[in-house]
């Protein structure tokens, strides 16, 4: 398990490359598979995938282990990056709409980046 700083700064990484909506998720408190999960929005299947491979070449970078992550498919609009401790979620608006994930896991705490969110506000 990682520190609380480690899984702030993939948040902070997310916020860095442009991820909207992203979404930090305590699970500890009734999960005992994974700690956290992070959820970003992209606005389109070329940004996820350099969000992706930011993501991990900083795990990489600072000795986090990728458990494993989806195939990648040019269709995918959802890409999973399993650290074991944190579960991180990259999707596009629909799919992240339809799934819907802050509500099937709501019984965890969560903390929002709004660093991305007033650009898309009208």
């Amino acid at each position: 398990m990682q520190d609380n700083s480690a899984v702030n700064a993939l948040v902070e990484l997310l916020n860095d490359h442009k991820g909207q909506e992203v979404v930090l998720m305590d699970l500890r408190q009734n999960n005992n598979w994974t700690d956290f999960f992070i959820i970003a929005t992209a606005s389109s299947k070329a940004h996820m995938e350099g969000m992706e491979r930011h993501l991990k070449d900083y795990c990489r970078g600072n000795e986090i282990e990728i458990l494993g992550s989806s195939r990648r498919d040019p269709e995918d609009e959802w890409r999973l990056i399993d650290l074991g401790w944190v579960v991180v979620h990259l999707m596009t608006a629909p799919t992240r709409d339809f799934y819907d994930l802050e509500r099937l896991w709501s019984y965890a705490s969560k903390s929002s980046s709004s660093s991305q969110s007033s650009s898309s506000s009208s």
